[in-house]
């Protein structure tokens, strides 16, 4: 709580009498929108009455969504989508237009993170295409299917969730990082084009948040990671200021850190790296000395 407290103090917090306002007859698109990061933005939209259009793949999990939402006093319509198979990615794009008409808000959260390092991804380069698949062709789809309405009505807000990863180089997660960066760079480069027709292109750079997408790495329920609700106050910020760029101060520092000097920030992380290394080759010694010991004890009392 303390680390959230810091954050939301120092980012700033987004009142809700804003909201309505700002949402004012808007219809907002989150992908990834039935759990973690992307839920927790259409409750908040749904307090301040707002209309969402939620994607992900599973029905059931998004029918509980849409019901919180509507629960809360907002509407929430539901489309179940693979966001990986460009095929039904043009599919929901063109339902939703056909159903909704322009979108005015879309926000690109779904995304696949895989934490291993290069060294154990020799023989994995499906890890990379499957980011890629995802986390850069899926959010691609979905920009490319509704820029043009945008652009035809001269509005709109383009909102990419991003990753903290992006701006300091974390070991291990090349793969992901990757993706997250080629995002970054078309949108960087699709904002100069749009700015004539008043659309905003906003990255959101999120540290480690408490969403199901990190439950595999077992490390992380020990350290302090910020809960959804913060990380959506994120997004709520930048769909109220649309700014080009939302970050935290860590991440900012280590945007510096690495611009001052690379040479520095590249061994702090080598180091984070190795001890990781050398922690996992303690443990895995360690758990085959228990286990030769009980199979030992089993062999004995036998």
């Amino acid at each position: 709580m303390a680390l959230e407290t810091l954050l939301s103090e120092t980012l700033g917090i987004v009142r809700k009498p804003i909201l309505p306002k700002v949402l004012n007859k808007k219809l907002t698109l989150i992908t990834g929108g039935s759990s973690g990061i992307g839920l927790a933005v259409a409750r908040q939209i749904g307090e301040a009455g707002g209309k969402v259009i939620l994607v992900a793949r599973g029905i059931e999990k998004l029918e509980e969504a849409k019901k919180e939402v509507e629960e809360l006093g907002g509407t929430a319509y539901i489309y179940s989508c693979n966001l990986s198979d460009t095929e039904a990615c043009k599919e929901l794009v063109e339902k939703v237009l056909e159903e909704h008409g322009p979108i005015d808000v879309l926000i690109n959260n779904a995304g696949r993170s895989i934490r291993r390092s290069v060294n154990d991804a020799y023989d994995r380069m499906h890890d990379f295409q499957r980011t890629m698949d995802l986390n850069y062709f899926g959010c691609l789809q979905m920009i490319l299917g509704f820029l043009p309405s945008m652009r035809e009505r001269k509005k709109g807000h383009i909102i990419n969730i991003s990753s903290a990863g992006c701006q300091s180089n974390v070991p291990r997660f090349s793969a992901y990082v990757a993706s997250k960066s080629a995002l970054d760079a078309f949108s960087r480069c699709l904002a100069n084009e749009v700015d004539q027709d008043h659309i905003a292109v906003t990255t959101v750079y999120m540290p480690l948040v408490r969403t199901p997408m990190i439950a595999p790495t077992k490390t992380y329920d020990y350290l302090p990671v910020m809960s959804p609700e913060r990380a959506a106050q994120l997004v709520l910020k930048s769909l109220v200021t649309k700014q080009k760029k939302v970050t935290t101060p860590l991440g900012s520092l280590a945007e510096v850190v690495y611009d001052i000097s690379p040479t520095t920030a590249t061994r702090v992380m080598n180091l984070s790296y190795q001890f990781e290394e050398k922690l996992k080759a303690y443990q895995q010694k360690q758990k085959k000395k228990a286990d030769a010991n009980a199979a030992k004890a089993e062999a004995t009392t036998a």
